[in-house]
């Protein structure tokens, strides 16, 4: 009598082991599934930092084993037509998929550098919104790899349209609320290992 009642149990525990893994790997797919936006134009915009080159080590002031404060930026002419500007930087070599280290928008179209050590604020002086990493905070998180060297890229997105998000928006949210509306994109990378 035991044995027979422990079965129909181990079988509907199964089936619910089976849909949870369902569920989650759904939301999973669901969050992976947004495209980076593709930009209207090909006018180029220059990205850069007096930090540190393209492709070079970014200094350990702003990583995790340092101040983890957010580095210095600068960039060229934007579009004409452009009406807000975004920023996001990831991680694309963490080992559970990319990770979100700065989420930017709506700063002002005449933006053209952003200050080091910017304040976590949801709000920055001068216009701009802050949203949410993949550390679950605003603002600025500094690279921090569990091992070997990662690439962390930041890219600044030129936009026809201010994207009035609230503050704490994620990197999905962002591309989901830019829709067709990139004109276009600068990149600059960076690299870093712990000591």
């Amino acid at each position: 009598m035991a044995k027979n009642s422990f079965l129909p149990r181990l079988q509907t525990a199964a089936s619910g082991i089976i849909i949870l893994g369902m569920t989650l790997t759904g939301c999973l797919g669901n969050r992976a599934e947004i495209p980076e936006p593709r930009p209207k134009t090909t006018i180029p915009i220059t990205l850069e930092s007096t930090a540190f080159a393209p492709d070079t080590a970014i200094p350990a002031q702003y990583t995790c084993t340092g101040e983890n404060t957010s580095p210095p930026l600068a960039w060229g002419e934007v579009p004409a037509e452009t009406r807000s500007l975004a920023l996001i930087m990831d991680d694309p070599d963490a080992p559970g998929g990319t990770f979100v280290h700065w989420v930017m928008y709506d700063l002002p179209p005449e933006t053209r550098q952003l200050a080091p050590a910017l304040p976590p604020d949801a709000s920055l002086p001068g216009g701009g919104t802050q949203g949410k990493s993949s550390f679950g905070k605003t603002g600025y998180g500094g690279p921090c790899p569990p091992s070997g060297t990662h690439r962390y890229s930041f890219r600044l997105y030129a936009l026809d349209k201010p994207l009035e998000l609230p503050p704490g928006a994620t990197k999905a949210e962002l591309f989901e609320a830019m829709g067709d509306s990139v004109l276009a994109i600068a990149q600059l990378t960076g690299r870093y290992s712990k000591p």
